[in-house]
């Protein structure tokens, strides 16, 4: 009875080791054993078997891609202009063993990597170079870091540069700088409106007056060509003279009195006399 006990025991306590040593590794990760403290094997996807009580599972790595977010930092650019920049980076474990002996933390260690690189390369980038060449940041900020976390075991698929954009402060700044701008060109382009109305004014004025000097000219010239051509008709008759001069003395007559400020008109009663007589005093 007491032999059948112990088999009973010596059973159970067989079985408790086997499930001990018994392993079963999802898809998609791996685990990292360790015997008496020393990195022993790393076990893939399955049921595994490892050495109950000396073996232990000392890490739980994930073989899938990781997608690890890189917080937003101010970066300066190389003409003295703050930028906030952030990034996300997509990493795959090839060998877990170096991840996790390689280094202390390597997400910490990856995101330092990062930030430090991006500082370095907008760094030498002006800031319209910064804003508009997010794919050579890319590539050389993938390039920059990619020998450095192989050695962890770790491939960089790739990153994206998410946001990269001026700071706040120099948006403002920025801003202002844009209506300045807008403001000067409107500005100018007010006084150039003004400078050509004005142009134009003077331009118009100035035709004005040689249309006005033209047409003085011309009237004086027919005056000189109708007394000419008077003189020559009259001779010595000066008949046609006092006519046209009585013509025009009766019209300023009549003229004289339409005007409401005149009361009583006063007609010479030799009119072709009176006239003889402006006559004589105009060619005195």
């Amino acid at each position: 009875m007491e032999g059948i006990i112990y088999l009973v025991i010596i059973g159970v306590l067989t079985l408790v080791i086997l499930s001990l040593g018994m392993r079963i590794v999802p898809q998609g990760s791996k685990h990292v054993v360790e015997r008496l403290g020393k990195y022993q094997i790393t076990l893939g996807p399955g049921l595994n078997v490892i050495i109950p009580l000396i073996d232990r599972v000392a890490y739980k790595v994930p073989t899938k891609d990781i997608v690890l977010d890189i917080p937003s930092q101010e970066v300066i650019t190389k003409d003295n202009v703050v930028i906030v920049a952030n990034a996300v980076a997509y990493l795959n474990i090839k060998e877990p063993h170096k991840s996790v002996y390689g280094v202390e933390d390597y997400r910490i260690a990856i995101q330092n990597l990062v930030q430090t690189s991006l500082r370095s390369i907008v760094g030498e980038m002006s800031l319209d170079n910064a804003l508009s060449s997010r794919e050579e940041i890319k590539a050389k900020l993938k390039a920059g870091i990619y020998d450095d976390i192989e050695e962890w075991g770790i491939i960089m698929k790739t990153v994206e540069i998410q946001d990269i954009n001026p700071s706040q402060t120099m948006q403002t700044a920025m801003e202002e700088q844009a209506a300045a701008e807008r403001q000067r060109r409107a500005t100018v382009i007010r006084a150039e409106g003004d400078k050509s109305a004005t142009i134009l004014e003077a331009e118009g004025r100035l035709e004005a007056s040689r249309l006005d000097a033209d047409a003085t000219v011309l009237l004086a010239d027919a005056n000189q060509r109708a007394i000419e051509f008077i003189s020559h008709s009259m001779k010595d008759n000066d008949l046609p003279a006092v006519f046209l001069l009585g013509e025009k003395y009766v019209q300023a007559l009549r003229q004289l009195a339409a005007s409401q400020n005149s009361k009583v008109i006063v007609l010479p009663a030799d009119i072709p006399a009176a006239v003889r007589g402006i006559m004589n005093q105009l060619t005195k």
